[in-house]
């Protein structure tokens, strides 16, 4: 698999930002071209809400300057690239993929995603649809490997998605979408590798849901869930002033009652889905989440975490690198230089919560300068969600990040 190529730019005009981004590209793909390299068959784009009217005109000047290019994208709050954030301003990042055009396929609304028409997909949905977990898992199912990775539009406008086929290509539909979900489907020659990093810190223990009307908590352990909730809190609901700041802070972690709740160091792990506590029930001693609750799973109140969302974006890359030079090889080259894993990296996308962006990691572009210290300096582009997705689940303050390999 060739180089991933990445443009980037902020500009008060998005096509002014367009420009920018494209020059970076060509000149990559001279360089690109002089090494023999395939032509580009599949773009991302990812803008700030900033762009988000002029999603229309961007598509058409995308197609204008790659017509045999198909796109992918949406609006996100924040964009990213490798080290540097783009939130809260107006900005754009592009990537562009010389794939085979046998081992990828859109979807969207006017095109749905075949059942097995792929081993994995890139997802880009929107929030505001109906029973979105259900969705997920429906889509999940649709595909061989059961994996699915991308997230939620993020927009304080216009909430737009991109699937556009290349422009030789072009059919019915328009190429820029609200509603419902669309992305790009892989087939299991595209070689992808992928982890889930959590954002948040249990501050009580694991227990399991015993007592339970629609999202209502009513029993946890086969005691009131109230107050055990304000028991791990240390607070009483006689001492409001005292108590309603730590609970507008705390929010929910649930595991179905299969998976593992804790990875390493009492972090929350991979299976666990943070979902936000949407009120109290006194008169019943129950406890409102915002999710479909069922007896059986487990659940752990907690908060987010700068310092656990740290460690825990340094273990999955850690956890990645290691994946990709196991020790039983020669990480040495035919020529004896020695590789990196990184230099099995062609690409990569990373989907992070909009929670997690600009200040919580303690500085501008942090949370990405982690990632490129940790992985190097890789062709990556992302985007701030509004929940992201993993496998067959929709998440919240996590952050997906997925590579694809050369062979």
């Amino acid at each position: 698999m060739s180089p991933f190529r990445v443009g980037h730019a902020t500009h008060p005009d998005p096509h002014m930002a367009l420009a920018l981004a494209a020059a970076q590209l060509e000149a990559q793909a001279a360089l690109d071209v002089a090494g023999g390299a395939a032509p580009a068959t599949l773009g991302w784009v990812y803008i700030t809400d900033h762009y988000a009217d002029a999603a229309d005109s961007i598509l058409a000047e995308l197609r204008q300057r790659w017509p045999a290019v198909d796109w992918v994208g949406c609006v996100g709050v924040g964009v990213a690239v490798s080290g540097v954030e783009y939130f809260d301003e107006p900005a754009l990042v592009l990537m562009l993929a010389a794939l085979p055009r046998e081992h990828f396929t859109l979807f969207n609304g006017e095109r749905p995603l075949a059942a097995g028409a792929a081993h994995a997909a890139l997802v880009h949905a929107d929030g505001s649809e109906a029973d979105m977990p259900g969705l997920i898992e429906e889509l999940a199912a649709r595909t061989a490997g059961g994996y699915l990775f991308g997230g939620l539009c993020a927009s304080r406008g216009r909430s737009v998605q991109f699937s556009a086929p290349a422009a030789s290509a072009a059919s019915a539909g328009q190429g820029v979408y609200a509603g419902g979900v669309s992305g790009v489907g892989f087939s299991a020659a595209v070689s992808l590798c992928s982890r889930l990093t959590q954002g948040c810190q249990p501050i009580g223990p694991v227990r399991q849901v015993t007592a339970v009307q629609h999202n209502l908590v009513l029993g946890l352990d086969g005691q009131p869930a109230l107050p055990c909730l304000l028991g791990d809190l240390g607070v009483t609901l006689d001492e409001p002033r005292e108590a309603l700041p730590r609970l507008r802070a705390t929010l929910v972690g649930l595991t179905d009652g299969r998976d593992d709740v804790l990875a390493r160091g009492g972090q929350f792990g991979r299976d666990t889905r943070v979902r936000h506590l949407i009120g109290l029930d006194p008169a019943r001693a129950g406890v409102a989440v915002a999710d479909r609750v069922e007896p059986g799973m487990q659940l752990a109140f907690c908060r987010r975490d700068v310092q656990a969302a740290r460690l825990d974006l340094v273990r999955i890359c850690a956890e990645l690198r290691d994946e990709l030079s196991p020790p039983e090889f020669d990480d040495v080259a035919a020529d004896g230089v020695p590789t990196k894993p990184e230099d099995r990296v062609a690409g990569a996308i990373y989907i992070s919560c909009s929670g997690r962006g600009g200040p919580h990691f303690g500085g501008p572009s942090a949370e990405m300068q982690i990632l490129r210290h940790a992985l190097g300096d890789v062709p990556l582009v992302g985007f701030f969600a509004g929940g992201e997705i993993a496998r067959r689940h929709l998440y919240g303050y996590t952050g997906v990040l997925t590579l694809f390999l050369r062979e």
